[in-house]
């Protein structure tokens, strides 16, 4: 009975923009399909047309020009695209900057700055092609130099962590030819080459970000907005139709919802059902997912949550379904381990049923791990982000019933990630994983002594199969092991998965072409305006 109270005690909320704790890939504007043939290699050509993008909402007559405003509920962590970011911050640069390949909204990677490329049967070595006639925003031809400038770079502020400490060499073959070279094979390193191209001489990119992507950069005013005009030298003919984008930030989701109801914006995403139903006529709803593994995770290194009984009891004792239809109406994804439901290749559905809602059965668990009388736990959560902290009070109301007492931490987003992601001092956090074009990338950080396995979690049998996944380069092997790493992660309750949340986006009406990608990514350039 306390839990349907609580449940039917909150008032609907917006959800606010989706949480990506660790850095992806850095995308682009993605406006087509590859095409692939294998001859010693693989070769990829040209994405055929900005008509074969996947839109979601493409009714109307086009009416080129026009502007929109998209309202954003966090401000830009960098405006320089080589430092990791959050989600919002790459779903926002996304315009701007494109790599030697980009991602299409199918989850296809597709050329961009390169025309073509060609992958070595042993993938240790990848060869691009630099497009003719392309140019920077400041009107410059993009260089081979630049390409090169652009990859060092990346790797260098990544460091060694990231999949770039495996590039033996990136080296200059003519001014058209770039070969990279990896220390060893790695099938997974294309969605790599989404990293930004810069111009060299481009010496403090976040002052003035300079790319190649379908809109150049205006202004940047923190707190307020960012202000891009399309790129009219853009390689891609007919792209993009509008003229103008602005980026609004309104920090408050209570406000940000004022405002599109009050028409002074023309896009909002993760609307609450409530939200999605009141909205009124100007608006069209559209639907889709978060891309995001939304769960509570555990620092599993000390204390209680080092048993593994422990950590199942948690899992039994959390109500996904609950959470779900509360929050998002029903309509997301349950899932059970650390894959994006979208990434359907790799992912592994069985771990979804793994543990049910079982009261009876999380408190036998913690009785056997000698926890009868239950323990404390402190759940950190960003304050910023609602669907984080409604979710977060869910859980501790269905927790206290298994005997657990449970104390809520909000604080603010740049604590969160010092504290939490950065520091790795916490006892639990809900928090969101935003999707990516590399399968490792999501459960990598489940490996003992990643840099970004700020839960401590360890487990051997984990890390074997993971790393004989990690080295094959036969595809259908590597499946096979990614899913045993996932129903792994699952039985081992790493973490209390929950759900890749729905995602109810308003687009004003007289808008069409928004567009969901699999990874970080507002494509603006696959907006256009129709005739009202």
């Amino acid at each position: 009975m306390k839990k349907k109270s609580l449940l039917s005690g909150l008032i609907p909320l917006l959800l606010s923009v989706a949480l990506c704790a660790c850095g992806g890939d850095k995308g682009t504007e993605g406006a087509g399909t590859a095409q692939e043939s294998q001859a010693g290699g693989k070769t990829a050509q040209e994405p055929s047309s900005a008509e074969e993008s996947s839109n979601t909402l493409s009714e109307g007559t086009p009416v080129p020009g026009g502007s929109v405003i998209f309202g954003m509920t966090q401000d830009l962590a960098s405006l320089d695209p080589h430092v990791e970011t959050d989600a919002g911050t790459r779903d926002v640069v996304f315009n701007l900057y494109e790599g030697l390949v980009k991602p299409a909204s199918t989850g296809d990677l597709v050329p961009a700055v390169a025309s073509g490329y060609t992958v070595s049967d042993d993938a240790k070595v990848y060869t691009f092609t630099l497009r003719d006639g392309i140019t920077f925003h400041d009107g410059t031809p993009v260089t081979i130099e630049d390409v090169k400038y652009s990859i060092d770079r990346y790797a260098e502020i990544q460091g060694e962590s990231s999949a770039f400490s495996i590039v033996a060499d990136a080296s200059v073959k003519d001014e058209k030819t770039i070969e990279v070279t990896l220390k060893e094979s790695y099938s997974e390193f294309l969605p790599m080459m989404t990293l930004a191209i810069i111009p060299q001489a481009n010496e403090d990119p976040v002052k003035s970000p300079v790319g190649t992507g379908p809109f150049k950069f205006v202004s940047y005013t923190p707190g307020q907005n960012i202000v891009m005009e399309k790129y009219d030298g853009y390689w891609q003919e007919g792209v993009p139709s509008l003229d103008t984008v602005q980026f609004k930030f309104i920090a408050d989701v209570d406000a940000a919802y004022m405002e599109l109801q009050a028409g002074s914006i023309d896009i909002l995403k993760y609307l609450t059902t409530a939200q999605a139903q009141t909205i009124g006529p100007d608006y069209n709803i559209v639907e889709g997912s978060m891309n995001l593994v939304h769960g509570m995770y555990l620092n599993s290194g000390e204390g209680p949550l080092s048993d593994t009984r422990v950590r199942q009891a948690l899992c039994y004792g959390v109500d996904r379904d609950a959470i779900n239809g509360f929050i998002f109406g029903g309509k997301s994804h349950i899932i059970g381990s650390h894959m994006i439901p979208n990434m359907s290749k790799y992912y592994e559905p069985e771990a979804e049923t793994v543990y049910s809602y079982d009261p009876e059965k999380a408190k036998s668990l913690l009785a056997e791990a000698g926890y009868a009388d239950g323990f404390d736990l402190v759940i950190t959560v960003p304050s910023s982000y609602s669907q984080h902290v409604d979710t977060a009070q869910i859980i501790a109301d269905q927790l206290s019933q298994i005997g657990v007492r449970t104390t809520l931490n909000q604080v603010d987003w740049s604590t969160w990630l010092e504290d939490v992601y950065k520091g790795g001092n916490f006892e639990a956090t809900v928090i969101g994983f935003d999707g990516t074009m590399v399968p490792s990338d999501l459960i990598m950080k489940y490996v003992t002594g990643n840099s970004k396995n700020f839960m401590h979690y360890s487990n051997e049998e984990y890390d074997k199969v993971f790393e004989e996944a990690f080295a094959t380069i036969d595809d259908a092997k590597k499946t096979e092991l990614y899913k045993e790493c996932q129903m792994i992660l699952a039985r081992d309750a790493a973490a209390v998965f929950i759900e890749d949340p729905a995602n109810l986006v308003a687009v004003r009406k007289n808008l069409a072409g928004y567009t969901f990608y699999p990874t970080a990514a507002e494509d603006m350039a696959a907006l256009y305006r129709v005739a009202e």
